[in-house]
């Protein structure tokens, strides 16, 4: 069942009389109990869609879509309402998201009384549960702590059972090991996909990391320039990419390049976001692109999870 349907998601913002294409067409469906990745280069439309769902959007924003819904609801009528309460973020940097003169004790305490009418002692004991939840080994000192006391890796620990201390159905982890080290950083995915697992947790990880997304996301999107190119289970995303840039990304890791040889790279420039695009917006930097992807998107299908078929040089299977 999906938490998440996002069909043909647009978001326009001001600027100066004219309008900044900060999301074009993105299509997203996420399956409630499973991690997804969001993956795309910086300046993609990533955390838009993250602003999008939380319901942050800056003022004067236009939001359209064929369908934006969580769990049956509207997100365009009730995305701010559910802020917090069923879907909640957890930070990239931890050290900024957590106050530094405040104790863990006070913070988690400020986020339990904020949705959970409980006794003091109560919200003390969930806090502890929380914590350790998360791996922590010594929740009580934890709590005594102020934020600059505990490691990189323990301050991300704190911010997740922030997360898990709203009751929220689907977590958004935006770029969750960003500031940690790589073994850290392993710690804390092992973490969610345990969450996931043993809570029934849906997460959206948000990243630029392929290893990421092969190690944990059940599924993923990839997008570009504001746009949904391609999606799936993230086995059959990785083994059998049908979309050029998902390719062209594929062969720009550093593993794909023969051993002193040079890295590949996507020639071109990623469109304005102030442009109006016809057909393919990969087109232009697309070492495949024939004339007519000028003029037409690659035909989409949305049975289940969502895949993107580019029909350069093959005819493409299209399913209404």
């Amino acid at each position: 069942m999906n938490l998440l349907e996002i069909r043909n998601l647009s978001v326009d913002l001001p600027l100066e009389g004219t309008a900044i294409h900060a999301l074009r067409r993105v299509n997203l469906l996420i399956q409630r109990g499973t991690i997804h990745g969001l993956i795309g280069e910086s300046g993609c439309g990533k955390t838009m869609i993250a602003m999008s769902l939380l319901g942050l959007l800056p003022r004067g924003a236009r939001i359209m879509a064929e369908q934006f819904v969580f769990d049956g609801m509207a997100l365009s009528d009730v995305a701010g309402s559910l802020r917090g309460r069923r879907i909640a973020l957890i930070s990239q940097d931890p050290a900024a998201a957590l106050n530094p003169v405040l104790t863990i004790r006070r913070q988690m305490d400020d986020v339990l009384r904020a949705h959970h009418a409980l006794p003091r002692p109560a919200r003390h004991a969930q806090a502890v549960e929380f914590l350790a939840a998360t791996g922590l080994a010594d929740p009580e000192r934890v709590l005594r702590s102020y934020p600059h006391q505990l490691s990189g890796g323990m301050q991300q620990r704190v911010v997740i059972a922030q997360a898990l201390a709203t009751g929220a159905d689907l977590l958004i982890a935006d770029e969750p090991t960003t500031a940690l080290d790589v073994t850290v950083g392993a710690q804390v995915l092992a973490l969610l996909r345990q969450l996931v697992t043993e809570r029934g947790l849906t997460i959206l990880m948000i990243t630029h990391d392929m290893d990421v997304v092969a190690e944990v996301c059940d599924s993923a999107t990839v997008l570009y320039a504001g746009t949904s190119v391609e999606g799936g289970a993230t086995a059959e995303l990785l083994a059998n990419p049908r979309h050029p840039y998902t390719r062209a990304l594929l062969a720009a890791l550093p593993d794909a390049a023969p051993r002193g040889g040079r890295l590949a790279a996507i020639e071109g420039r990623i469109p304005s976001p102030v442009e109006t695009i016809t057909g393919c917006i990969f087109a232009p930097r697309c070492m495949l692109a024939r004339s007519g992807c000028t003029l037409t998107s690659p035909p989409t299908h949305l049975a289940g999870l969502q895949s993107w078929d580019c029909v350069i040089g093959e005819e493409a299977d299209v399913d209404a």
